[in-house]
C-alpha cells in the first residue's frame, strides 16, 4: 500500500459518514459533562485515544481557525483542565509530545506523580522494576480527591477489552472511587444520569463507541498529531511469551533473550515496563488502516503484557479504581 493513497482511495465502499455520527454523539457527550459537573477533567495520556477526545474538546468548545488539510489549530480555552498520571515509566517520546502539545496550545495541565505516592507511602513497590501501571490507580484517586474533580473524561473503548465492552459512558465511582458492575446505571436514549454524593465521581467515555479503526479513521481524516511510536521505526527488542519487548532501563533482557533491531511500531502506548510494539512498515495514517482492517486481536490483547495475567485482570483492576 503507497503513502499516496488517500483514505476515500484505499475505503471506496465504506461510508465515511459514520465517523460523523461517531463525533456528533462524542461532542454531545462532551458538553453534557461540562454542563452537568462543577469540576470535570479530561485526562490526557498522549495516547491515540486520548489525543482524539482532546480534539473532540476542542471541536467542541473551541473555534477552528486552521484550513482545511493543515494541522487543526484551535482558538479559545476549554473549560477544563488536563489531568496526566505519570508513572515514571512513560517512553521518552510520549511526554515531549505531551509538553509539546500543552504549550501548543497553552491549556493547564495537572500532573499527578506516582513517585510522589511511593515517597508519601501510599504505593510501595516490591522491587525497583516492578511495572507501575496498576499502581496509578491510587496516584489517580489522590489527583482526583486533591483537586476535588467530580468527573474524568477519558478515551477508553468498549471494544478493547471486556470489561470495558461492559461499562456505561457514564461510569458511577463511589466515595472510594470503586466501580461496581451491578449497580450501573441505565442509560436509555442517551438519557444520563449524573446524580453523586459528596466524596463520589464519575468517569466519562466520549469514544466509548468507537472501534480501533474509526479512531485511525477519524486520526486521518482530522489531521490529528500523535507521538511519533505510532509509527514504524526501528528499536531495539526481544520476544517473550509472543510480545517484543522494548529493550528500555525497566525492561532490560535477561541472560538468555537475543536483542534483535525490528521495525516496529506502538498499537498503544502506556508504561513502559508492560506496553510492547508490533512489527510494522506502516509509516502513515492510511497504511495503518490498512493494516488495523486485517488484525484479529485487540490491541491491548497483541501488545499488553498486564492483560495477560488472567481474564478478569482489568475487571478487578477497574473495581478498584483504575481508568
Amino acid at each position: 500500500m503507497t503513502a499516496a493513497l488517500t483514505v476515500e482511495q484505499l475505503l471506496p465502499d465504506v461510508d465515511h459518514r459514520h465517523l460523523d455520527a461517531l463525533e456528533e454523539e462524542a461532542i454531545f457527550i462532551l458538553r453534557e459533562v461540562a454542563g452537568a459537573f462543577e469540576r470535570p477533567a479530561l485526562l490526557f495520556s498522549s495516547g491515540k485515544d486520548s489525543c482524539v477526545v482532546l480534539h473532540l474538546a476542542e471541536k467542541a468548545f473551541k473555534r477552528k481557525i486552521s484550513a482545511p488539510g493543515e494541522r487543526p489549530r484551535f482558538k479559545g480555552k476549554l473549560p477544563f483542565p488536563l489531568v496526566h498520571v505519570d508513572t515514571g515509566h512513560n517512553f521518552p517520546e510520549v511526554i515531549q509530545f505531551r509538553d509539546e502539545r500543552i504549550a501548543e496550545m497553552g491549556e493547564r495541565l495537572i500532573v499527578g506523580h506516582l513517585e510522589d505516592s511511593i515517597r508519601n507511602g501510599t504505593i510501595r513497590l516490591a522491587h525497583p522494576l516492578e511495572s507501575r501501571n496498576g499502581h496509578q490507580t491510587v496516584t489517580l484517586l489522590e489527583t482526583i480527591e486533591e483537586h476535588r474533580f467530580d468527573c474524568m473524561i477519558g478515551g477508553a473503548r468498549r471494544d478493547e477489552e471486556k470489561a470495558r465492552a461492559k461499562e456505561r459512558i457514564f461510569s458511577h465511582r463511589d466515595s472510594f472511587g470503586q466501580w461496581q458492575p451491578k449497580e450501573q446505571r441505565p442509560e436509555l436514549w442517551n438519557l444520563f444520569n449524573t446524580r453523586i454524593k459528596p466524596g463520589e465521581h464519575f468517569r466519562a467515555f466520549p469514544i466509548s463507541n468507537w472501534t480501533e479503526l474509526d479512531v485511525w479513521l477519524y486520526i486521518a481524516r482530522e489531521n490529528i498529531p500523535l507521538p511519533n511510536i505510532y509509527y514504524t521505526h526501528p528499536r531495539q527488542i526481544y520476544r517473550r511469551k509472543g510480545l517484543l519487548v522494548p529493550v528500555t532501563d525497566v525492561t532490560p533482557p535477561g541472560a538468555d533473550d537475543v536483542v534483535e533491531t525490528v521495525d516496529v511500531r506502538f498499537r498503544t502506548v502506556g508504561d513502559m515496563t508492560c506496553t510492547c510494539p508490533v512489527e510494522s512498515n506502516a509509516a502513515t495514517t492510511v497504511d495503518i488502516v490498512a493494516e488495523t482492517l486485517q488484525v484479529t486481536v485487540s490491541e491491548r490483547g497483541a501488545t499488553r503484557m498486564d492483560d495477560r495475567t488472567s481474564d478478569a485482570s482489568m475487571e478487578r483492576r477497574k473495581k478498584e479504581g483504575y481508568f
